[in-house]
């Protein structure tokens, strides 16, 4: 597609980077938006926000090394490109995760009202962000025959990501993009529906995203990490994610069931006390 955008004397502008930025910066202004509705302070929201990005930012490359370690061993020169990679999203999450736990317990902010406010952010910047995969070419698809597959032809993509040329793939960045965004508008239309209760919304999300990510997964093409022949690395971190925000969702909605109502006596009123 279109990896680059332009360039500025020595200075070259890359697609990838100008939407992973916009999607930062439009997930923490949806939190942000969210946060003044809710109550809570922007200020702190703001605060927490900027040491969720940097987390997913070295989470995302961390695991990234990690589940291509051997690559990175033969030629160590090639970390110096990860400057120009976004990483595996799981990292960046995960990571994300730890690091806001840490943060609202540090400040006594209520945890699960932060991340409810928080992940449908989470869900609007990866949209943002698969569009700029699309456009670099990474996170490509297997091989296909179906009327929609793209075809890549920019060398530029191939020489970043490897991206195979003039051969038909699988949409798989759009397949993620649209995929979120379906989980974002469910998140957003059923977030007051039922009896819904502080960390529903977040471990929702948790929930429905390892699930699509798990079934996305078997039409990527890309090199990504194997756990098993069968499993990539986030097909493996689904199979634990998914369960966990069950058991959460479950804990969560028992935690905060109304109390029970007082029990009423009958039989003979008692006398008035003076």
């Amino acid at each position: 597609m279109f990896p680059k955008l332009f360039d500025l004397g020595p200075l070259t502008v890359y697609a990838y980077g100008v939407l992973l930025a916009a999607a930062y910066l439009g997930g923490l202004q949806v939190a942000l938006v969210r946060a003044r509705h809710r109550g809570l302070d922007p200020a702190r929201v703001m605060d927490l926000g900027i040491y969720i990005i940097v987390s997913a930012l070295l989470g995302a490359k961390l695991l990234l090394v990690l589940v291509d370690a051997e690559h990175f061993l033969r030629e160590p020169a090639d970390l110096l490109s990860l400057a120009r990679s976004g990483g595996v999203f799981y990292g960046g999450l995960i990571l994300a995760v730890l690091v806001g736990l840490w943060y609202v317990r540090k400040h006594r902010l209520p945890t699960w009202r932060i991340a409810d406010v928080i992940a449908p952010g989470i869900a609007f910047g990866h949209i943002v962000g698969r569009l700029g995969c699309f456009l670099a070419g990474c996170c490509y698809g297997h091989e296909t025959t179906v009327p929609w597959a793209v075809t890549f032809t920019n060398p530029l993509a191939q020489e970043n990501v490897g991206t195979p040329l003039g051969v038909p793939l699988h949409p798989t960045q759009l397949y993620e993009a649209g995929a979120e965004a379906i989980i974002l508008g469910l998140l957003l239309a059923l977030e007051h529906k039922g009896r819904p209760f502080p960390g529903r919304t977040f471990w929702g999300y948790m929930l429905v995203y390892g699930l699509s990510r798990f079934v996305i997964e078997f039409f990527r093409g890309d090199p990504r990490g194997m756990v098993l022949p069968n499993l990539s690395t986030s097909q493996f971190i689904s199979l634990l994610i998914v369960p966990l925000s069950l058991v959460m969702l479950y804990w969560l909605s028992r935690r905060h069931q109304d109390p029970a109502p007082a029990k009423v006596e009958t039989g003979r009123p008692r006398p008035a006390r003076a």
